[in-house]
């Protein structure tokens, strides 16, 4: 009964939407696959149900050169400036109530100024390729990660690997695995990869029943469990 006794109920508070999950692709080092994976893991997790918008920081814009060339709008694409940053929690309380329920991060090649994004994730993935420089130039992103509170929600994913059977995937796989930092199946290094991102499709939309695509699909569930894990822990 509202205050006036006009024997009208008072109209109901607007109820917030749930705020989207996010998911990080991060790693301070160029060349290591990250916007084709950010890409194709936004296209699997729409695929999966989720209604996805990706969200470019890397000011090589790359990420968003991808949306531009899209006919398929499974996936919202956009791009923030670094001044717009450390809007993220605002921007993400739009793309809340636009319905969106996974943000993928593209981030820079350099964790500079990141930190506001990366520390409001559900989930960092850091793609490295199978080498020792790669695992050594990762170290300083995992380092920012680990002091931001993110240690149990990040995982290092062995991207463009050389094809099975490769002992040396194989030891680092076993090496990232014993620290419980390895992200699972790594992703084989596969042209069906850089040819679906050249005409604008994820991987599972360019060859949906290609081993690429089924790579695709597992690493995505494999993250999906974590964030739902992270999500239940109090």
């Amino acid at each position: 009964m509202d205050p006036q006794g006009s024997g009208h109920e008072p109209e109901a508070a607007p109820q917030r939407s749930a705020q989207p999950r996010v998911l990080a692709v991060a790693v301070q080092k160029g060349g290591t696959g990250k916007t084709t994976l950010a890409a194709s893991l936004a296209v699997a997790a729409a695929e999966a149900g989720e209604r996805v918008t990706a969200l470019d920081l890397d000011p090589q814009g790359s990420l968003a050169g991808w949306g531009a060339t899209r006919e398929n709008d499974a996936v919202a694409i956009d791009r923030l400036q670094p001044w717009e940053i450390g809007q993220l929690p605002e921007i993400l309380d739009i793309l809340a109530q636009q319905g969106t329920t996974l943000v993928v991060l593209d981030t820079a090649g350099s964790s500079t100024g990141l930190a506001p994004a990366l520390k409001g994730a559900d989930f960092v993935l850091m793609p490295v390729r199978p080498s020792r420089l790669d695992i050594v130039a990762a170290r300083p992103t995992l380092q920012a990660l680990v002091g931001l509170g993110l240690r149990d929600r990040l995982a290092l994913v062995l991207n463009q690997c050389p094809p099975q059977p490769s002992p040396r995937t194989s030891a680092y796989a076993a090496q990232l695995r014993a620290l419980g930092v390895l992200a699972e199946p790594g992703i084989n290094h596969r042209v069906d990869h850089q040819d679906a991102l050249a005409v604008g499709l994820g991987v599972t939309e360019y060859a949906p029943t290609s081993p690429a695509a089924e790579e695709i699909r597992a690493l995505w569930a494999w993250i999906d469990a974590k964030m739902r894990v992270s999500d239940a822990q109090p």
